[in-house]
């Protein structure tokens, strides 16, 4: 019998690998109804679905590789990357998923300053560390013309083998976004491999807004990370990230 390896487990989710089987548990039944759509519109390989019930979603593993993980040295390729590049160019310019976006931009500015709030209150981090970042992210918070966005794109998620994309999965945040949201997302932690990913990409992007969105992701997700049992404070995780922009 194969055994079953935790991928991910906390309040909100959890994934299961058991052999070359995953299986998401989510108590939101509407963020895996949105990873199925979004899979079947996207026009880049995405893991086979296998079945699913209520509440739960099996799906095949794909093969290849993760690009990385955070705080670890990505040892994929600048082909490799490059690939991915391309990849998410194909999912930017495909056809708008049906749905909006979760978040707009007057929402995700209160978000922040709230969680900028918690940061420094709950002395997380230094009320300067916060701050700076804070006028960084102001950056990604201008007129963006919205585009088929994965809206989770963790260095995790995208798959390769070689210079190939295989496969990206993780799809419960697809939405109408910012482009350069899922490229921040992408590189977040791993800057050094911004311009390999943009080799694929291509250079017509906006360099300010992923350095923008890199300070205000780390600001957002810091909270949720600690409240679910994850540590931002991890060699090469959120706060170093925070903390590199000073």
């Amino acid at each position: 019998m194969d055994e079953v390896e935790v991928v991910v487990a906390h309040s909100e989710r959890v994934t299961l690998r058991v052999g070359d089987l995953f299986l998401k548990v989510d108590g939101n039944q509407a963020n895996l109804d949105i990873e199925v759509e979004a899979m079947g519109l996207a026009p880049v390989p995405t893991p086979e679905i296998l079945w699913r019930k209520p509440s739960v979603l099996a799906i095949a593993a794909l093969p290849g590789k993760a690009l990385g993980r955070l705080g670890e040295p990505s040892t994929a390729s600048p082909a490799g990357w490059a690939a991915a590049g391309a990849a998410v160019r194909a999912l930017h310019e495909a056809p708008l998923p049906p749905w909006p976006g979760r978040r707009s931009r007057d929402e995700i500015a209160a978000h922040l300053d709230g969680e900028c709030e918690w940061l420094v209150t709950s002395g997380a981090l230094p009320a300067d560390l916060v701050r700076r970042n804070r006028e960084i992210a102001e950056a990604a918070l201008r007129p963006w013309t919205p585009v088929f966005t994965h809206g989770d794109l963790q260095i995790t998620h995208v798959f390769v083998d070689g210079d190939k994309v295989t496969g990206i999965i993780d799809w419960s945040e697809a939405s109408q976004g910012d482009a350069m949201y899922d490229l921040a997302s992408l590189t977040l932690g791993h800057e050094e491999r911004l311009p390999d990913l943009l080799a694929g990409y291509g250079t017509d992007v906006d360099l300010d807004a992923i350095r923008a969105w890199w300070s205000l992701r780390s600001l957002r997700a810091s909270r949720w990370l600690i409240n679910h049992g994850f540590d931002p404070n991890t060699p090469g995780g959120e706060f170093d990230v925070l903390r590199s922009r000073m």
